[in-house]
């Protein structure tokens, strides 16, 4: 009994910071927002759930978060393999490089993609000096654009999510499969990748919802013709003013990112029981 006193009051400062740092602020930016009533935000909520031009909006996000969540879980999974079964001695290194770009800005990731993608850009130039365009092709401010740059993005977050869920799986099963006379490819299969689902899962979910809400990199490399829900919201917040847009879009982000925050929960308990 004392010892659950002792935890609850442990917890109460971090609940509290919570509470008043985080909760409050979410729920009066979604819900009471300056001078705007909370029965106006629900029927602009509904305005643009039949709004074709706000539905393009979301199936956009919805696709791109999607595209990129997949290719961040297919590349960083076996990369997170390989770090974390490797015996190099550079093993450290390498996971460090894989994680570096963690630490350096969005704006200044998403920059070299402005470099790289332009029409003077260095992939279109290489195009045009191999001959093979007459002309640079147009890559910055398209949808492949803003996969590239949130891929880079969030491809990081994906391999140490991974590579955590990989280092709890006892290499002794990968030996013991082995001595059973089990493929490489069939224990990565059968053992190593169930008992990673559980991490590949939040892997999964930290990227669908870091993509659903990025704002920068979508501003940069997808340009005005390619509007994403966040950008939106930026567009309500800062530009037109128009606060009961912001919380309505704001709404719809949240949402998105609870329901497949609940489905992807529901995945990883069925791979941890199956």
């Amino acid at each position: 009994m004392r010892s659950r006193v002792t935890t609850s009051l442990l917890l109460l400062p971090g609940l509290a910071f919570l509470l008043i740092g985080f909760l409050v602020p979410a729920l009066a930016m979604l819900f009471a927002p300056p001078g705007t009533a909370t029965s106006e935000i629900f029927v602009r909520l509904g305005e643009m759930l039949v709004d074709p031009f706000f539905l393009t909006i979301i199936g956009r996000t919805l696709l791109l978060a999607l595209i990129v969540t997949v290719i961040c879980v297919v590349l960083g999974f076996p990369i997170a393999y390989l770090l974390a079964r490797t015996n190099s001695r550079w093993s450290g290194v390498l996971l460090a490089l894989a994680i570096f770009p963690l630490m350096l800005s969005n704006v200044v990731r998403t920059f070299g993609w402005l470099v790289i993608l332009g029409s003077n850009g260095a992939i279109g130039k290489l195009l045009t000096t191999l001959g093979l365009v007459d002309q640079a092709p147009q890559l910055l401010y398209t949808p492949l654009a803003i996969v590239l740059g949130m891929t880079q993005l969030f491809l990081p977050l994906a391999i140490v999510t991974c590579y955590s869920a990989v280092t709890q799986v006892n290499p002794g099963l990968d030996d013991a499969a082995r001595g059973l006379g089990a493929s490489r490819g069939r224990t990565f299969r059968d053992i190593v990748l169930p008992l990673s689902l559980p991490g590949i899962v939040v892997a999964a979910t930290l990227v669908f919802a870091g993509s659903v809400t990025a704002y920068t990199t979508p501003y940069l490399l997808g340009g005005s013709g390619n509007r994403m829900l966040a950008t939106q919201l930026f567009t309500y917040s800062s530009v037109t003013i128009d606060w009961a847009g912001a919380s309505a879009t704001a709404i719809i982000m949240t949402v998105l990112v609870f329901v497949v925050s609940g489905i992807s929960s529901l995945v990883g308990r069925k791979g941890a029981t199956a």
